[in-house]
C-alpha cells in the first residue's frame, strides 16, 4: 500500500509541510513554476536549502508583492498582529473582525480559492482545511464563524501553503496518511489577545482526538494551519509502520532550536499491513430486525470497519443477538455514541485486536458494457481481483443477464 509517514517530533506548520512534501517530488521547480500560475494575487512561491543540525532540507518562503514575509521571533515580538503568519512555528494566523487591520473572512477565502485553476477534490480540501481552523477560532473566542477574520497579509501566505499542501497530496497521491503523535512544544506565546499557553487554543481545539505531547523545547511548534492540514489528511496517528521508504522529505523551519526543526515525510510501501482495531460488543433481545437492519447501515455510513451479529442464547431463556461493530481506534468513541443511540443495549463491551489486511486499489475498467471497477488487493504472498458488485448488478439489469454472464461478457472482451 502506498504510504506517507510524516514524523511530526518538531510539530507542524503549512510551510514546513509544503517543503517536505516537495522534496518527495523528482521534478520539484516544475511543480514551484506550476503553482506560481495559479494566480494567488500577488504571491509567488519559492524554495530555498536549508540546514538544521546537520541536516540538509528545503525551507519555502512566500513573496508577497516582491517582499518576502518576515516573521520575527515569537517571545521578542510586540506587534499587534504578530499571529498572522503560519510560517515555520508561529502562534495563532487568524483573529475576529474586532482588530483594526485589513482582513478577509470564510466567504472571501472561498472566493479567492474559486478563483484558482484547481482541480474539484483540491479546491474541496483546501475550504475543509480552512473550515476546521475557522471552527476552531469560532470555539475559541466565542464568536459565529462569520465572525472570524483572516488578515491580509496573512491570508495570502496561508492561501499558498494550504494550496501547496493540498496539491502536493494529489500529487503524491498516498493511499493512506499515518502521521505520529504530533509536538506541540511548551511554554507561552504573545500574541495581540495577550500571553496564550502553549499549544495556542485554536490549536488545542484541531488537535482533539489526536495523539499530543510536550517536552523542554520552549515555544509553539504546532500552529492551527499545520495541525488542520495533518488533522484534514491523517488516515490514523500512530508509530511509523513497517515501510519499504522510496523517498524521504525534510521541511524545514525557520527558528533553530537544539533539535532539528522540521518535518519529515517518508513516502514508500506498506504491503504486509497490520493495524490495530477496536470491537464494540453487545447483546440485544428487545429490538426488531429492521431496527436492528437500520443501526447497522448507521454504523457503516460513519465509517465502522464491519459489522456483523450472531444468534445467541440469553437469560430468562430468551433468544437474541450478539451485535459486534469493528472501527478504528480514532473512531471508537463515536461508534459507542452510536451504538447506545440506535440500540436499546444498557452496556457496551471493548476488545482490541491486531488485524492483518491485504492492502486494496480499485481500478475503473473500460469494458464493452461500460465502466466497471475492479477491486485489487495484495499482500503476504497472495494477489486476488474481483469486479464491484454494483457495477455487475446495475448491467445485469439494464442487460437482463444474470452476474454470471456479464462477467463472462466482460472477461471476453479482455
Amino acid at each position: 500500500m502506498r504510504t506517507l509517514y510524516l514524523d511530526c517530533g518538531m510539530g507542524a506548520a503549512g510551510d514546513m509541510l509544503a517543503a517536505a512534501l516537495l522534496e518527495l517530488l523528482p521534478d520539484q521547480d516544475a511543480f514551484l513554476s506550476e503553482l506560481n500560475k495559479l494566480g494567488i494575487p500577488g504571491v509567488q512561491v519559492k524554495k530555498e536549502s536549508s540546514v538544521k543540525c546537520g541536516i540538509c532540507g528545503t525551507h519555502i518562503t512566500v513573496v508577497i508583492d516582491g517582499q518576502e514575509e518576515i516573521v520575527p521571533d515569537l517571545h521578542e515580538h510586540h506587534h499587534e498582529h504578530n499571529h498572522d503568519h503560519d510560517h515555520s512555528h508561529n502562534n495563532e494566523d487568524i483573529f475576529v473582525k474586532e482588530c483594526p487591520h485589513s482582513h478577509s473572512g470564510l466567504h472571501e477565502i472561498e472566493h479567492i480559492i474559486e478563483s484558482l485553476n484547481l482541480p474539484a477534490k483540491v479546491q474541496a480540501n483546501v475550504m475543509a482545511v480552512y473550515k476546521l481552523i475557522a471552527d476552531a477560532e469560532s470555539h475559541v473566542h466565542g464568536v459565529p464563524i462569520v465572525d472570524i477574520h483572516f488578515h491580509e497579509v496573512g491570508t495570502l501566505d496561508a492561501i499558498a501553503d494550504i494550496v501547496s499542501v493540498c496539491l502536493l497530496i494529489d500529487r503524491i497521491a498516498p493511499e493512506q496518511v499515518i502521521v505520529s503523535p504530533v509536538h506541540v512544544g511548551s511554554g507561552h506565546v504573545r500574541c495581540a489577545h495577550g500571553i496564550l499557553p502553549v499549544p495556542a487554543p485554536a490549536t488545542a481545539h484541531i488537535l482533539q482526538d489526536i495523539p499530543v505531547y510536550g517536552g523542554g523545547i520552549k515555544g509553539e511548534l504546532c500552529t492551527p494551519t499545520g495541525a488542520a492540514l495533518l488533522k484534514h489528511f491523517a488516515t490514523r496517528f500512530g508509530d511509523m509502520p513497517v515501510i519499504k521508504t522510496q523517498s524521504i522529505g525534510y521541511g524545514m523551519g525557520k527558528k533553530d532550536f537544539e533539535a532539528a526543526n522540521c518535518v519529515r515525510a517518508l513516502l514508500g510501501e506498506t504491503i504486509n499491513a497490520e493495524n490495530t482495531v477496536t470491537e464494540l460488543c453487545c447483546n440485544i433481545d428487545d429490538m426488531t430486525p429492521e431496527a436492528i437492519g437500520f443501526a447497522m447501515e448507521r454504523f457503516f455510513n460513519n465509517g465502522a470497519l464491519d459489522v456483523y451479529t450472531i444468534p445467541v442464547g440469553m437469560k430468562k431463556s430468551r433468544p437474541g443477538i450478539l451485535l459486534s461493530v469493528m472501527c478504528s481506534e480514532t473512531d471508537r468513541n463515536k461508534m459507542i455514541q452510536l451504538m447506545f443511540l440506535h440500540t436499546t443495549t444498557l452496556g457496551i463491551r471493548e476488545n482490541s485486536s491486531k488485524r492483518y489486511v491485504l492492502s486494496r486499489v480499485t481500478h475503473n475498467m473500460d469494458t464493452a458494457l461500460g465502466v466497471v471497477r475492479q477491486k485489487v488487493s495484495e499482500g503476504y504472498g497472495v494477489t486476488r481481483a474481483k469486479y464491484e458488485y454494483e457495477d455487475i448488478a446495475r448491467i445485469a439489469k439494464e442487460k437482463d443477464l444474470s452476474l454470471a454472464d456479464v462477467i463472462k461478457l466482460i472477461e471476453g472482451a479482455e
